[in-house]
């Protein structure tokens, strides 16, 4: 399909075929052979056809290459060339369409000249607003019409026609078509009329898509629906554009029958049917082949295709038709000669399509030729032997045979086949010698000469010959052969008649030969023995003369191999019934098996007790008890013997025991805390594993110390820990004797141990007494105080607040104590701040009261002057120190002392005798050192 509107004006045609010499090629048209001479467009360029500025008028149709060189011709299959285009629309204004409202109309495209089939789709009023197809408006991909079935006022407009040309994607629109109301009145309803619908009969071949249309006008609006006569519609097909379309993709053969569309609304109804037939190309059955013949035979050649319609057949000859010794698909010489030789092409065709086979006949002619010639035969003694005389001749030659001079007498040890082959029945000695086999047709005669020689038979024994081991034992299996000193031996080595490969097994296998003076011996060496080398071995020996086979067992004891399937018999709460057949037991007898389980509470594969206690190795049936109720199992078997413990057998289908009551009371109660007159029981809860059932929860205990009725609350929840019990009217710290049980939907389980919990002691009530603060710098407060007086609410830690006495409470800070200390030192202060301080003391169940407020001021900062004019004079080994003393700003603390650090500059050793308090700016350091570095710091 080639677009006329291409830039490049070139069509090429492939055709390529296989030959020796290569092949040279000729193009046809319509059934005329082209001349690329005469006409300057046509080029071949290695078989390929080039038509150079393609013309729709002079180039559209049928091409068909020949390729032949000197041993014949064949004709390549038909291939179309045709162009595509989409011409103009008529420029001619279209006249107006009016209608009433409620009334059909069919807007008509009238599309231009095309190829192939084109799109189409209707502008409304002005590109691109496209008219939407629904149950009311239809556009065929068949007429290219517009169908409207009830026009309604949002129809009235202009109505363009747009064809597309899916090859070129060209695009041409129509003149405009104006669609308007008549204003006499508005249609009545009206029965359904079909004016689109399929061919009554339609023809398409296997798979591809058929698109069956069907649409009607009426008022009210139609509905389609379709059916299959005598037979359903496809389960592939869909319904389009509101079931106006049926579409059936990949369509077969089973597809075809007659379909019906029917419209209907409630003025009534109206049905088309049509014949949907499938048609197939053919499709070769039965192909002919090349054939080598002698002159003189009979060809006799079948090909045979299916298709619908049933297809027909004709043959040619190096390209040109045959019409004698033909019938249907088949074509028979009955004695070919030299000029029959050719390609021959066998064409079925039906009215869709054809398709070829091609062979080549080779007719031979040639005197008898024997290659190779002589022929060297090495018997064995008592053997038949066999003589082959096959000579390259046609036709076919007349044989005779001679030994020496005189020609063969045959008789019952001496024997000559259909073949010509001879035959010489349980040799011996006096049959060596030479053969002499001659051959001759019309065209000549060769001799060929078999020498013949009769050796002793070769023995073979392989040793031992059936031996037992056990896995990752080694074994050496020897094999000697014993045959004719002049002639050579190989040996090959086979594992259950499969040859074995030294280099891809593992190094498992070793092979070691040695070679005597009469005989020769391979030895086989097996190391570390598995399972899977359990079989037959075969020692194969192989002389000129002959071949001997010999084989030995070897059997491989091992640990089991898994059991068979694992059956669940019977399940109960603790138990459950298992069965499994017998594994191998790999030449050792299986002692006894293991029963495992695994269940989602378990770390993997655990070994579960069993009735009976020890399962032997001839029982295939045991009990596995001791499970926990209501938990999903699965489980495997594992066989022992004398050699060790097998691979374990498949799981079985997973399981659940049934229920029962609960049989684990829940452990760790415990409790205390909580608020005022409440009592806190907790508990650990119950793991999954041990609930035994559906509907589990527990079921909590408690009487106070002294009293005799317990008193039970339920907790239906299974993953509960605590519950709370409030009552006003026990006072803090009462003794509880507590305990926890389980339940289920199969009853009650067990009780805990009955341990004793107070209740909650509550907040504290009293507040911390004799609360002091008092300044220690700067920046620190130190707070003292001492416990509340003793009663229900203990303190376990206090709070500390405090605030400076220029802001209110709330603008404060807070610090805790880390354990029950009755002191805190406050820091972060601002100098020379007065604060006020309160303690409260807290538990874990809340705050108690605060103490009275107590006031403290931080002391003032320090001197910010250091001391000045430092003087020191030496007298000896003595040092004496001075310097001015520092007065305080009215913002700073009195000096109340100095101190002196000494830095060394060498490591010194000196004694610190005096240091000055007071204010006394003197300061003595004995046995000081030559070198060393003072400074004075301000003591406050």
């Amino acid at each position: 399909m080639f677009p006329l509107s291409s830039d490049e004006k070139k069509v090429v045609m492939h055709c390529e075929a296989r030959g020796n010499p290569p092949p040279t090629y000729r193009w046809f048209i319509n059934g005329t052979e082209m001349d690329s001479e005469a006409d300057y467009r046509y080029s071949l360029i290695d078989g390929n056809l080039v038509i150079m500025n393609a013309s729709e008028t002079v180039d559209h149709g049928k091409y068909q290459c020949r390729a032949g060189n000197s041993f014949g011709t064949v004709l390549s299959r038909d291939a179309l060339l045709q162009f595509a285009y989409v011409g103009a629309f008529s420029p001619k204004a279209r006249g107006g369409v009016s209608v009433r409202e409620g009334q059909g109309v069919v807007l008509m495209c009238t599309p231009p000249p095309h190829s192939p089939e084109i799109i189409y789709s209707w502008v409304f009023n002005e590109f691109p607003s496209f008219v939407a197809e629904d149950s009311r408006r239809f556009i065929s991909q068949d007429t290219g019409n517009l169908y409207i079935s009830k026009v309604q006022p949002s129809d009235v407009g202009s109505y363009i026609c747009l064809v597309k040309n899916p090859v070129t994607n060209a695009r041409v629109l129509s003149p405009p078509t104006p669609l308007t109301l008549k204003t006499d009145g508005v249609m009545g309803e009206y029965e359904p009329k079909i004016e689109v619908h399929f061919s009554p009969s339609v023809l398409a071949p296997k798979g591809v898509t058929v698109r069956l249309e069907c649409f009607a006008l009426g008022n009210p609006v139609p509905t389609i629906t379709w059916r299959k006569i005598n037979g359903n519609i496809p389960k592939k097909a869909r319904l389009r554009k509101s079931q106006a379309v049926l579409e059936i993709p990949n369509i077969q053969l089973e597809d075809s029958g007659i379909y019906e569309c029917k419209a209907e609304n409630p003025r009534g109804g109206t049905a088309f049917k049509g014949h949907l037939q499938v048609y197939t190309l053919p499709q070769w059955v039965r192909m002919i082949n090349d054939t080598q013949m002698d002159s003189g035979e009979k060809l006799q050649w079948e090909c045979k295709a299916m298709g619908r319609p049933r297809p027909t057949y004709r043959w040619l000859r190096n390209g040109l038709p045959l019409t004698s010794q033909l019938h249907n698909g088949e074509m028979t010489i009955h004695k070919v000669q030299p000029m029959d030789s050719g390609m021959y092409q066998c064409v079925a065709e039906n009215k869709y399509g054809s398709i070829y086979s091609n062979a080549e006949l080779k007719i031979l002619a040639s005197a008898p030729i024997f290659v190779p010639n002589p022929v060297r035969v090495i018997a064995t003694l008592g053997k038949d032997v066999l003589l082959e005389c096959k000579p390259r001749a046609s036709p076919k030659p007349r044989i005779t045979w001679k030994r020496g001079d005189r020609r063969i007498q045959l008789n019952k040890r001496i024997i000559l086949l259909r073949n010509n082959t001879l035959k010489i029945v349980n040799s011996s000695r006096a049959d060596e010698g030479n053969y002499v086999c001659r051959a001759e047709n019309q065209l000549g005669s060769a001799e060929m000469t078999a020498m013949l020689w009769v050796k002793e038979a070769m023995r073979v024994a392989l040793s031992p010959s059936r031996v037992e081991v056990t896995v990752g034992e080694s074994v050496v299996l020897s094999c000697r052969a014993t045959h004719d000193t002049s002639l050579d031996v190989a040996f090959q080595w086979f594992f259950n008649q499969k040859p074995i490969n030294f280099h891809h097994d593992g190094g498992h296998f070793e092979s070691i030969q040695t070679d005597g003076e009469n005989s020769s011996t391979v030895d086989l060496m097996i190391r570390s023995i598995l399972l899977k080398h359990a079989g037959k071995y075969g020692c194969r020996a192989q002389t000129s003369a002959d071949t001997v086979f010999a084989e030995a067992e070897l059997l491989v004891r091992g640990p089991p191999g898994p059991p068979g399937v694992v059956i669940v018999e019977e399940i109960t709460e603790t138990t459950a019934t298992l069965s499994w057949t017998r594994g191998l037991d790999n030449h050792s007898p299986i002692s006894t098996y293991n029963l495992q389980a695994r269940s989602p509470f378990s770390l993997g594969w655990q070994t579960v007790k069993t009735d009976p206690e020890t399962v032997t190795g001839d029982m295939e049936s045991a009990m596995a008890v001791e499970l926990n109720p209501w938990v999903e199992y699965e489980f495997r078997v594992v066989a022992s013997n004398a050699i060790g413990t097998g691979d374990p057998s498949a799981p079985s289908r997973g399981v659940r025991t049934k229920e029962a009551v609960p049989s684990v009371a829940p452990v760790n109660v415990s409790g205390g805390n909580g608020r005022r007159h409440e009592l806190v029981i907790s508990w650990e809860p119950v793991s999954e594993e041990f609930q035994n059932g559906e509907g589990f929860g527990y079921i909590v205990a408690f009487r106070a110390n002294g009293t005799r009725g317990w008193k039970e609350k339920m907790v239906t929840s299974a993953d509960s820990t605590m519950y709370k019990y409030r009552d006003e009217t026990f006072p803090p710290l009462t003794p509880f004797e507590v305990k926890v049980g389980v339940y289920n939907n199969k009853g009650d389980g067990p009780f805990s141990k009955v341990v004793i919990i107070h209740s909650a002691e509550g907040e504290p009530r009293e507040l911390p007494i004799d609360v002091r603060a008092y300044s220690i710098s700067s920046s620190e407060i130190r707070v003292t105080w001492k416990p509340p007086n003793p009663g229900p609410g203990k303190p376990r830690r206090y709070e500390v607040s405090f605030w400076k006495d220029s802001e209110q409470e709330e603008s404060g800070s807070k610090q805790q104590t880390v354990r029950n200390e009755t002191s805190m030192i406050l820091t972060g202060l601002e100098g020379n701040s007065a604060y006020l301080v309160t303690v409260k003391g807290f538990n874990s169940i809340g705050h108690g009261p605060p103490s009275a407020a107590v006031t403290a001021k931080t002391r003032k900062a320090p001197p910010t002057q250091s001391p000045n004019n430092l003087m020191w004079i030496q007298e000896g080994n003595n040092v004496s120190l001075s310097w001015d003393p520092v007065k305080a700003k009215a913002n700073e603390s009195d000096v109340i002392g100095y101190m002196v650090i000494i830095h060394p500059i060498l490591i010194l050793s000196f004694t610190l005798r005096h240091i000055c308090l007071n204010c006394v700016n003197t300061f003595f350091i004995y046995s000081t050192p030559p070198r060393y570095k003072l400074s004075v710091e301000l003591l406050l």
